[in-house]
């Protein structure tokens, strides 16, 4: 009987730990903070630039302070644009980063981004690590592999296993091929046990597909971080259909993703379940808009209702889109080694638990 009892006891203590990664609310910009069951911590950019690098920097650092962490591990820039690196110095001040991870070289100039790199950014790195990534790179995090499956307009190459070459790939068609960050942009595979990740930050269309063409070297994942915000220049078929998510994350912002055929090429990827937004996005209107649950925020005087018919993107000349500087929840995502995972929205608590998806077809590399 005592020996029943200690090994119940032993059960219940031995509860396997979860990943844990944080999808924060930088409104229209990318943070996302993972932490490994054994605490290495990754941050995948820092959001916006001027006056939201505040705002964005208190976010993340709000997110760092609910993991526990005292140090950031990694933190990796997936391209330098506004919106992706804005938080960084004010963040490095009050939380030591060990290792800083960018692409290269700025190929957009940017009098902003050209400043922050020739004289603040080496000055955060000069105390700790700079690294350069390459496709095919590991970042070292406990039990979780990080694997760089794209960098600086490059791919990783890799051949792939007999039985996955990608079916989607002969109806793309080529777009103009625009040299700005993003298409340099970082892309990240995550694997914990059997549960996988995939996040491109806003790598484009045709860098895309020559990742996933002809065979696909990435082949089914759990969760979709939803590539460029939610835009239509960075969701294609031969990308979001072809790695099967079960659900997709979206860091939109109320007026910026969410387009009526973003949001088409998600809910018809074979095998969703849910797509989970961080922001309301006006310009989904009540068509293509997703129920409130699975919404961790919306606007600082909100709407009584969804507009009927999608806005359109504001233009340049329109002024800035509204800001949300009211309170920010986030989008939690817990997951565990046999492949189940939960998603929480902290503004209303609701949580999904999805259980062990089967073996796929086919195989990935990675």
């Amino acid at each position: 009987m005592r020996l029943c009892v200690l090994l119940l006891l032993a059960s219940v203590l031995a509860t396997p730990d979860s990943l844990q990664i944080y999808v924060v609310d930088v409104e229209g910009g990318k943070a996302m903070l993972v932490v490994s069951p054994t605490g290495e911590s990754l941050l995948v950019d820092t959001g916006n630039v001027g006056a939201g690098s505040h705002r964005d920097a208190g976010r993340i650092l709000a997110a760092v302070h609910d993991a526990g962490l005292q140090q950031i591990d990694h933190l990796v820039t997936t391209h330098w644009h506004r919106d992706h690196f804005g938080g960084m110095a004010l963040l490095a001040r009050h939380i030591t980063v060990r290792e800083f991870i960018d692409h290269g070289a700025n190929v957009q100039p940017d009098p902003v981004v050209d400043a922050f790199l020739h004289q603040t950014y080496p000055l955060l790195y000069r105390t700790a690590k700079h690294t350069v990534a390459v496709p095919g790179d590991t970042i070292p995090l406990g039990e979780v592999d990080v694997r760089v499956v794209a960098s600086a307009g490059d791919t990783i190459r890799i051949a792939s296993p007999p039985g996955t070459l990608n079916p989607f790939c002969a109806a793309f068609r080529r777009r103009a091929d625009v040299p700005t960050e993003n298409r340099q942009s970082i892309g990240l595979v995550l694997s914990f046990g059997r549960f996988r990740m995939v996040d491109l930050g806003d790598l484009t269309a045709n860098k895309q597909f020559e990742l996933m063409c002809p065979g696909n070297p990435l082949g089914p994942v759990d969760v979709l971080m939803v590539t460029h915000h939610g835009q239509p220049a960075g969701n294609t078929d031969v990308f979001v259909h072809a790695i099967e998510p079960r659900v997709a994350i979206m860091n939109n912002g109320l007026r910026k993703g969410g387009q009526p055929e973003v949001m088409k090429t998600i809910h018809t990827a074979p095998g969703l379940e849910d797509l989970w937004q961080v922001h309301a996005s006006e310009l989904s209107g009540q068509e293509y808009t997703v129920p409130g649950l699975f919404i961790a925020n919306g606007s600082d005087t909100p709407e009584h209702a969804m507009p009927i018919a999608p806005l359109r993107p504001a233009r340049s000349r329109d002024g800035a889109p509204p800001a949300h500087n009211g309170r920010a929840y986030w989008i939690k995502l817990s997951a565990y080694a046999d492949g189940s995972f939960a998603v929480t929205n902290t503004r209303n608590g609701f949580s999904k638990t999805y259980r062990t998806r089967g073996p796929a077809p086919g195989g990935n590399i990675f």
